[in-house]
């Protein structure tokens, strides 16, 4: 394109020098000169477009008269026959595309999802490409987009909404192997997929809130389950306590005649009843179970 527009200028500017000339001489003379000027212009116009410069991460196709020839045009210059001859020029570095797709899971729930597909053209099967679809955005259209869209109900239809949530890698290795090998034919190559946005029907959100709080209350009810338990336990631990205490007290008052551990018994229950400690005589014998007490204040009266 460049090239033509550059020729097309020389030309222009190659008869405006012409015209100028043809008024300042004589008709005979100029009739020579204007034949002369169009059989340059002709030469340097076929020169011109004669050769097509295809720079990297290029590749082109040679159509003469309509028809794409065989053989792709790699960078660097290539001969083109001139006037009859075009010359398509495709991008054959990375693309990005992000397409979105719908599909159906194991268990029937709605699932979305949106893919960045990372791609390029195969430089040997451009001229295939030329010819089957023509141009890039009719590639992007008609052949990466309805692929994506099969390829994930394929990886979809293998696991239930639950299994994509916690699979998810799975799935779009399920996704990349299928994309691969039905983009693969028609010359493309997949380089690397991501998952965007992976989305759920309204339905199913609510139902995993619901699972959500369920658990919680049933986590909640565990927790007083088990926190009642361990209560028991302390009771049972303080009553097995207390039954063994009150057995070791038995086997002393049966072992020792009882006397010290009834006055114990004795001084501990006044202290604990609040009753004020009267003033007592404590008189008995070694064999006296309980301390026999006289109250003096009542011996003066």
């Amino acid at each position: 394109m460049r090239n033509a527009k550059i020729s097309t200028e020389i030309i222009i500017k190659f008869f405006q020098l012409l015209g100028e000339q043809i008024l300042t001489r004589q008709p005979t003379t100029s009739i020579f000169n204007l034949l002369g000027g169009i059989i340059v212009a002709f030469i340097v116009l076929v020169a011109f477009n004669a050769f097509v410069i295809i720079n990297p991460g290029q590749a082109g196709v040679l159509s003469i008269l309509g028809k794409a020839q065989d053989g792709t045009l790699l960078e660097g210059i290539h001969f083109k026959p001139p006037l009859v001859s075009t010359v398509d020029v495709y991008d054959i570095t990375v693309q990005k595309f992000e397409v979105p797709a719908q599909s159906a899971t194991k268990d029937l729930q709605d699932l979305s999802a949106s893919f960045a597909i990372n791609f390029r053209l195969d430089p040997v099967k451009v001229v295939e490409i030329r010819r089957t679809q023509g141009t890039l955005r009719n590639i992007v259209t008609k052949i990466i987009a309805p692929q994506t869209q099969e390829s994930f109900k394929i990886a979809a239809a293998r696991r239930t909404v639950e299994e994509a949530i916690t699979k998810r890698t799975e799935l779009k290795n399920d996704f990349d192997l299928a994309l691969n090998s039905r983009l693969e034919k028609y010359g493309i190559i997949v380089l690397d997929t991501s998952v965007v946005d992976l989305a759920f029907s309204k339905e199913f959100s609510k139902a995993v809130e619901e699972k959500q709080i369920a658990e919680q209350r049933a986590q909640r009810a565990v927790y007083i389950a088990q926190e009642a338990s361990q209560e028991a336990q302390a009771d049972i631990n303080r009553a097995k306590g207390k039954a063994e205490a009150q057995r070791l007290l038995a086997e002393t008052l049966k072992a020792q005649g009882g006397e010290l551990v009834l006055q114990k018994e004795a001084i501990e229950a006044w202290k604990t009843g609040g009753a004020q400690m009267p003033k007592v005589l404590v008189m008995g014998d070694n064999k006296a179970g309980v301390p026999f007490i006289f109250d003096l204040n009542s011996v003066d009266k």
